[in-house]
């Protein structure tokens, strides 16, 4: 497993080490040891225990978030397509950050089976690219109603370039009525 930093200290492209052959190929999604390890030569602390998985499955142009929860049930997620695209976003929700209202993205795949470690203290979205796409995440806090918040997928302000490629985008009333960052609450 390989660690790529992004511009948002603290969120880490995750390379799985992938074996293959004439059969097919192998690949651990997920080792607790190795995954802190990893953290450490990268001088990130290393999460609380993974005590939830998810898996949602979308159409193309249905975008997800921003979502997070707040303390005492905040939650860091290592997220992964399995099976499709899409464009997933992190953003620095900590109001003392130097990178507060920041965002970076990227596209995870079924073929490049890259995944992304967003800690506590971001939110979190994601635009499916095509039908059918399988997105699954650990977390490290159970889902929690009261702790549940979204900040505006749009918000001009955090100013997240979503691909083109689909215009039409299809939303959960929670998330089209959400506050912008401005306006939500977030971490301190």
């Amino acid at each position: 497993m390989k660690l790529q930093p992004t511009p948002l200290p603290g969120v880490f492209v995750v390379e799985p080490a992938v074996f293959g052959d004439d059969r097919g190929w192998f690949m651990e999604s997920f080792n607790e040891a190795r995954f802190a390890a990893a953290l450490a030569d990268q001088g990130a602390p290393a999460p609380r225990r993974f005590v939830q998985d998810n898996h949602s499955c979308s159409r193309a142009g249905v975008l997800r978030g921003l979502h997070y929860q707040l303390p005492p049930h905040p939650q860091g997620k290592l997220v992964r397509v399995v099976k499709g695209r899409a464009f997933d976003v992190a953003v620095d929700i900590r109001r003392h950050s130097p990178h507060f209202g920041r965002w970076w993205g990227l596209e995870l795949n079924a073929e490049n089976r890259q995944q992304l470690w967003i800690p506590e203290g971001f939110a979190h979205g994601f635009l499916a690219l095509e039908d059918d796409t399988h997105f699954l995440y650990k977390t490290t806090d159970v889902y929690a109603r009261d702790c549940e918040q979204a900040i505006r997928w749009d918000d001009p302000a955090i100013g997240i370039r979503w691909p083109e490629t689909c215009v039409s985008r299809q939303l959960a009333p929670k998330d089209a009525s959400a506050p912008p960052l401005a306006d939500a609450l977030t971490f301190d």
